[in-house]
């Protein structure tokens, strides 16, 4: 077998999967990188800074999983190097944060929730690696902790591009981490984007959403990553919800027509088990022809 063989065997998609992909690792380390520098920014108080940060490592968090499907270099070790770092920059990165920012005015009800928070992002992360690799293809069982932690980012960036402020502010943040925590850890269904084939069939259209997609950012980022970054977090209970109302209606629907199909085939199946019946029926068919 040839060199140039043997490298695209080496690194066609699933012909890697029990060793190290450099490139994702990289990306990897790089989201690491991120979340430990908005820890030591949080603690110098620089709040902007931190926040942009989780932003970045979400960026990059992002990348290495997609980058690793596409080179075919997914493995083991690439799922728990991404759990470990996902922990420190959408776990303790945001839990410090908003302590930092306005929990810690509520003294001990405050660091307990922070620590809720990096307790359910724990919990979120074992729970997806103990689960088989194919069951979550399409989607998340619960809130993906990336998104946790960017709202709390993008919440902080809003707050400060709007000069917003004050007691409400501060409830706010300690009901929404109590909720983030809530939701990381529920069975509540969430898009993943991870459908490769339904992708490459529609890549001109997947292309143009981006272009939109990046024009309404540019609008304002501050606003609009705020704005789309919530609308993610509430399409998991609204899915929900809408599955436990609509079903309802369509239920009664497809029973109905299931018994009205079911009637027939019985029918059927009794003429044919039925000798006499079907003798019966003979007759009236020739004195129709008649």
């Amino acid at each position: 077998m040839s060199r140039r063989r043997r490298y695209f065997d080496k690194h066609r998609p699933g012909g890697h999967r029990g060793g190290i992909g450099l490139l994702p690792s990289m990306l990897t380390t790089i989201c690491l990188f991120s979340g430990f520098f908005a820890i030591v920014t949080v603690i110098e108080g620089q709040f902007l800074h931190a926040a942009s940060a989780i932003l970045v490592a979400g960026l990059f968090d992002a990348l290495d999983g997609r980058v690793a499907r596409f080179t075919g270099t997914t493995s083991r070790f690439g799922m728990e190097y991404d759990s470990l770092c996902d922990l420190v920059a959408f776990g303790v990165a945001p839990a410090l944060l908003t302590f930092q920012w306005v929990l810690y005015s509520y003294g001990r009800y405050g660091w307990l929730a922070a620590f809720l928070y990096v307790a359910a992002t724990a919990l979120r992360l074992a729970r997806f690696n103990s689960q088989p690799p194919d069951v979550e293809s399409k989607n998340f069982t619960g809130l993906p902790c990336p998104a946790a932690g960017c709202l709390i980012a993008t919440f902080y960036l809003f707050c400060h591009f709007w000069e917003i402020s004050g007691q409400s502010i501060d409830i706010i943040m300690l009901v929404a981490v109590y909720l983030l925590s809530y939701l990381m850890v529920s069975s509540i269904t969430y898009l993943s984007f991870k459908q490769p084939q339904s992708q490459s069939k529609k890549a001109f259209k997947m292309v143009v959403g981006l272009v939109l997609l990046i024009m309404v950012i540019a609008i304002e980022p501050l606003v609009t990553l705020f704005v789309l970054v919530l609308g993610y977090v509430f399409s998991g209970p609204l899915v929900a919800v809408y599955r436990v109302l609509v079903p309802a209606k369509t239920t009664a629907i497809d029973i109905a027509h299931e018994a009205r199909v079911g009637a027939g085939v019985g029918a059927e199946i009794e003429a044919e088990t039925d000798p006499a019946l079907a003798v019966k029926r003979e007759k009236l068919g020739d004195e129709k022809n008649v």
